[in-house]
């Protein structure tokens, strides 16, 4: 079976593909959703004055709204309906998965099969709801309080009927992202909530290399850091590539068998365990987590110093600025914190190893059940360790290019991250559905040559 698999994946050529209708059905279906996505993100907050707004961003492009306008594919810069983005249905997901981990009804709720995955479902819907009003609340309290350079307001109708609209409107561009995130997944070809993101970043890469190259001819940057800018982002892609693909191959044995007077089993496995398990969750929600404090600082100390009359959050925002040692410190911590946190959420040692002994399978060398769970958790946790150290290395490379360079930060290692990792997951996804189209073929052929014998 493998050799056919084998066989089959080289034989993926374009041909294949345009036999493949289905396959172009999800593609065209997937484009389509993410353009309805890109023109959302022009469709402005009822109120805003984009002039206005466009020049408070361009003031704290260098900071924390800045980063995650690129992950909003600049709808924060221009404050549309889709300013949020994705992000409060992560952290809603997240933080179900924490509940699931630590509550006992959750957690039989999960083990329930797709009748508790639709009541999961409701519940992150309805907890990402919960975290959108309140954040479109801290936003629109911020805007009220915005200027621009010129000490124009943002808001043109301050009050609590602009509190009002913006934040229905806010709440419902998210839904509507999840909606759609999850037509995509369903209808589409890829995961829809990390397409999303991947397509605010891409959105903005021909703008920020625009950006870097007119760096270099006003003489901001020598030509020298452009092109080591270029080639150490290829490096970042193939360190990131490399990482993700990588695995940790634990043998498992199943003993043979005997029924009647054949012999079953005594195959040798292998189980794959990643380096980063986590994958690109760490980084997308530690950097959620900073988004509300720092987001409502930025926007109310928009235009203005700084000082003992801005109040807290305008002092939190100068401590946790782009490259301050605080916001770094915070940044790394969150970031391993999650790596292992949500490694023990998706891989659960104990788990495994009874499954495995359920299977009769074993691990060459070690006794199942207790065992077998202990030597997996070994194994597992330097893993991490390893995988945490590498998110940490790639994510704080923005951090040095943008205080220290000024460059944009579509050259950092967390856009890099997301990108490369939805890339790869397309990928495969295509690869699987071209596969089984191949398959599928096979199939028809010999049932046709059957009927003819």
């Amino acid at each position: 079976m493998a050799s056919v698999a084998e066989q089959l994946a080289s034989n993926v050529n374009f041909g294949v593909f345009a036999k493949a209708t289905e396959l172009k059905k999800r593609i065209w279906f997937t484009l389509f959703a993410l353009v309805v996505y890109r023109a959302g993100t022009f469709i402005t907050l009822p109120g805003i004055d984009p002039q206005v707004m466009a020049d408070i961003m361009q003031s704290q492009s260098g900071g924390v709204l800045g980063m995650f306008d690129v992950f909003a594919g600049g709808a924060l810069s221009r404050m549309s309906i889709f300013a949020l983005n994705i992000m409060p249905y992560i952290s809603a997901a997240i933080i179900m998965q924490i509940m699931g981990a630590v509550n006992p009804a959750l957690e039989q709720l999960k083990k329930e099969g797709p009748s508790g995955r639709i009541k999961m479902n409701q519940y992150t819907r309805y907890l990402t709801v919960g975290i959108c009003a309140l954040q479109a609340l801290g936003i629109a309290s911020g805007l009220e309080g915005a200027n621009s350079s010129t000490g124009a307001p943002a808001v043109l109708n301050p009050g609590l009927f602009f509190k009002f609209t913006t934040v229905i409107t806010l709440v419902g561009g998210t839904v509507f992202l999840v909606w759609l995130g999850e037509q995509m997944s369903e209808r589409g070809i890829g995961q829809g909530v990390s397409l999303i993101i991947f397509a605010g970043i891409i959105a903005g890469l021909p703008g920020a290399l625009a950006q870097t190259l007119e760096l270099g001819r006003t003489g901001a940057l020598s030509p020298w850091v452009i092109v080591s800018l270029f080639v150490g982002a290829i490096g970042v892609i193939t360190l990131i590539i490399f990482v993700e693909v990588a695995q940790r191959r634990v043998i498992v044995q199943y003993p043979k068998r005997q029924q009647g007077n054949k012999m079953f089993g005594g195959d040798n496995s292998h189980m794959p365990l990643k380096i980063n398990t986590a994958g690109v969750i760490p980084p997308i929600f530690a950097s959620s987590l900073l988004l509300m404090p720092l987001t409502v600082a930025g926007l109310q100390g928009a235009g203005t110093p700084v000082d003992d009359d801005a109040g807290i959050l305008a002092t939190i925002g100068a401590l946790l600025g782009r490259g301050q040692p605080l916001y770094l410190l915070i940044y790394s911590a969150l970031i391993a914190f999650f790596a292992f946190f949500y490694t023990a959420l998706v891989f659960n040692p104990s788990d495994t190893a009874d499954n495995l002994k359920k299977q009769g399978g074993f691990i060459p060398g070690i006794r199942p059940g207790k065992n077998t769970a202990e030597y997996l958790d070994y194994v597992l946790t330097r893993l991490t360790v390893v995988g945490s150290l590498y998110l940490v290395l790639i994510c704080l490379i923005p951090e040095f290019l943008i205080s220290r360079l000024s460059v944009p930060f579509y050259f950092g290692g967390t856009s890099l991250l997301i990108v490369v990792n939805v890339t790869l997951n397309t990928m495969q996804q295509v690869q699987a559905h071209l596969l089984a189209h191949q398959y599928e073929g096979l199939i028809k052929k010999s049932k046709l040559r059957g009927r003819r014998g």
